[in-house]
């Protein structure tokens, strides 16, 4: 299926956008540190999904996938310790940490759809 018809690659692009936003507001002392690491983290969500769907198996696909869900992991560490440093509201931060969750739960259906067509 190609990546821009999924769900999970459509809220992760969304959600890009809005770590973008955020990140906007920490101070320029971070610029090199938690915004950067923050933004590579998000941008790698909707990457792999990508990259993912491109391969030529299933195989590889899940493996870009599981990438995926592993760099939504890192995302919600990051959102938590911006959240323990005064970077971001707690509001703010619940929201962000509901969000990803959906996405993560998108993943996890996805990669098992694809290991049901692999036993098939």
């Amino acid at each position: 299926m190609p990546h821009k018809k999924l769900e999970a690659w459509k809220k992760s692009i969304d959600f890009v956008a809005d770590i973008y936003r955020i990140t906007k507001t920490f101070p320029k002392e971070e610029l090199f540190g938690l915004v950067q690491q923050m933004r590579r983290s998000a941008v790698s969500v909707p990457s792999n999904i990508a990259e993912g769907c491109s391969r030529k198996n299933y195989t590889e696909t899940i493996q870009f996938l599981y990438i995926s869900t592993a760099s939504v992991s890192e995302l919600e560490t990051q959102l938590i310790i911006s959240n323990k440093v005064g970077y971001i509201s707690d509001m703010e931060t619940e929201q962000m940490l509901i969000r990803l969750g959906e996405i993560k739960r998108i993943h996890l259906g996805l990669i098992n759809a694809y290991k049901r067509k692999l036993k098939n």
